[in-house]
């Protein structure tokens, strides 16, 4: 046995006392169990699929649930839940066949848990904060506006058939179908339980693992659903999740045997972890982008031309190269390269200026809105706890610091989950954030800045012009002419910065090479269902 398979077997003891102690929703490890440990960012607030919005969350939810379609090891759409499905020439109707599959208690899953589901994420008494992107799907927002639930497009044709109306065609649905958003949930369990159905003791999944307990700002436990689908192909019996908020103290863990993954690490550790444990760092391109919103509601930053001085101020140069340092890019547009159905070329429209003749015209812009010796630009910038950004604004600090000596950011810094409450409530007035993007189509983008998309749209930016183009450009079948639509949306938002580009992403995980399964992919998802560990001497350190 390696030292860091001993090592894991000391922290699974270690774990099925503490469980068994709790005497809660947890059961002990089995001694015979594959464990897995995996870093994973942040605590997450919630793990009702209706509830959640973050990327930390998705990993647990999306071990648990499956949803119509699901992805593979290489992050692409598979089918899930949907065993076949037909769609209508104008790509309106979608009629999908199911699978035979149970929940984890032995009841059917049913067209009617879908329809239910939807039903309840449409529903405004809900709250669910990530509705906007199941707007696509007929009379999703009029049932979230206060409409009649019977208006929604979605009907269970018998328990094996499910329709599906679209507002407009959707050639990215396989890959929407994916998101935590449009999982079933069990009727049987949420009628019982209403908002308390995910509590370990309560919870009923369809997906390969089962809450066992969560506790929180330490683990979250899952353990392997017998009632899966594809149980047989599962390897990974039990999986144990931690909120690694300290992306350097979990990168020591990952270096003393205790983490077997974490899906985050300093970018300025490259080198040192390229040298120390080669064979755990994992680089790959990300469908994401690092981007700063400006609250347009507050009376500083209703200003077109001021939010571009704040912009236009910002090395992106030396933040990629010099503090990120991991092959991110700097960013001038929302939508990243390679993004499939688009035509790109957006840019904002001093991106190839050079910095310091940008920062001279920013000060002639905030000179002309009134600021100065006189009346200086004081503005909060807030940011997450987490990762490479505390590095980060230190940096940006100075960018506009370096405008003139009466430009005087202040910084705060929030731990993830509450920093993203407040981006919601629109309870700031600049700060940074990500958007890793949900399907492989520019929509998944730009639909954050439709007015209608609020709360997600943190900056509160309202364009008429913009929302009009964006409606025309999804009810375009020709796929060119829709790509074409949407870069002139996008170049129209980028114009008047409510969001400020900064790099886009690429994924930076730590993954034991006793993990095997793992794929780096585009979207930056690893289902642990695809996942088994390997005790080969050769392996270790």
């Amino acid at each position: 046995m390696t030292y860091k398979a001993f090592l894991t077997s000391i922290l699974v003891s270690s774990s099925a006392l503490v469980l068994s102690a709790c005497g809660g929703g947890g059961e002990p490890v089995d001694s015979d169990s594959i464990v897995l440990h995996r870093g994973n960012t942040a605590e997450p607030l919630t793990l009702d699929p209706h509830k959640a919005s973050g990327t930390w969350e998705n990993n647990i939810i999306g071990d648990m649930f499956v949803g119509l379609f699901t992805e593979d090891a290489q992050g692409s759409p598979i089918p899930g839940m949907a065993e076949s499905w037909e769609v209508t020439p104008d790509g309106l109707t979608w009629t999908f066949t199911l699978r035979d599959a149970n929940w984890s208690d032995g009841q059917p899953v049913t067209a009617q848990d879908f329809v239910n589901a939807w039903q309840r994420i449409a529903d405004p008494a809900t709250g669910a904060q990530y509705v906007s992107l199941l707007f696509p799907i007929r009379g999703v927002q009029a049932v979230n506006n206060g409409g009649d639930p019977s208006e929604l497009g979605v009907r269970a044709v018998d328990a094996q058939t499910l329709e599906v109306l679209l507002e407009n065609p959707a050639p990215y649905l396989p890959g929407l179908l994916t998101h935590y958003t449009t999982f079933p949930i069990p009727t049987h369990i949420v009628e019982q339980y209403g908002d308390e159905w995910v509590r370990p003791a309560n919870i009923e999944v369809n997906g390969p693992y089962k809450l066992m307990e969560w506790r929180t700002n330490n683990f979250v436990h899952v353990s392997r659903n017998e009632q899966f689908f594809d149980n047989a192909n599962v390897c990974i019996d039990e999986v144990y999740f931690y909120p690694t908020t300290d992306s350097n103290a979990a990168t020591r863990r990952v270096r003393n045997g205790e983490l077997d993954i974490n899906n985050e690490f300093p970018g300025n550790q490259m080198e040192f972890l390229r040298r120390e444990i080669p064979a755990y760092v994992r680089l790959a391109p990300y469908m994401g982008t690092v981007y700063f919103s400006v609250n347009t509601e507050n009376p500083q930053f209703e200003d077109a031309a001021v939010r571009n001085a704040l912009g236009m101020s910002i090395d992106r140069d030396f933040i990629a190269d010099q503090i990120l340092r991991a092959g991110q890019l700097p960013a001038y547009s929302m939508v990243p390269p390679g993004i499939a159905n688009y035509a790109g070329g957006v840019s904002a429209e001093w991106a190839d200026t050079p910095v310091e003749e940008r920062r001279a015209t920013a000060r002639g812009i905030l000179e002309a809105a009134g600021y100065g010796p006189g009346n200086p630009f004081n503005f909060e910038y807030t940011y997450r706890a987490t990762g490479d950004n505390p590095r980060v604004a230190p940096v940006v600090q100075n960018d506009w610091a370096s405008i003139a000596d009466w430009v005087r950011p202040q910084l705060i810094q929030h731990d993830t989950q509450i920093h993203y409450d407040n981006l919601r409530a629109a309870d700031f007035q600049v700060a940074d954030g990500g958007w890793i993007a949900d399907y492989n189509d520019p929509y998944n983008f730009l639909f954050l800045s439709e007015s209608r998309s609020i709360p997600m749209n943190y900056p509160r930016y309202r364009n008429d012009d913009y929302d009009s183009l964006i409606v025309r450009a999804n009810q375009e079948l020709d796929m060119e002419l829709r790509a074409n639509m949407l870069a002139e949306a996008e170049q129209m938002m980028i114009d008047d910065m409510p969001i400020i580009p900064i790099v886009y992403y690429v994924s930076k995980s730590l993954v034991s090479p006793e993990v095997t399964g793992w794929e780096d992919n585009l979207v930056n998802i690893h289902r642990t269902r695809y996942m088994c560990m390997t005790d080969d001497s050769s392996a270790s350190e």
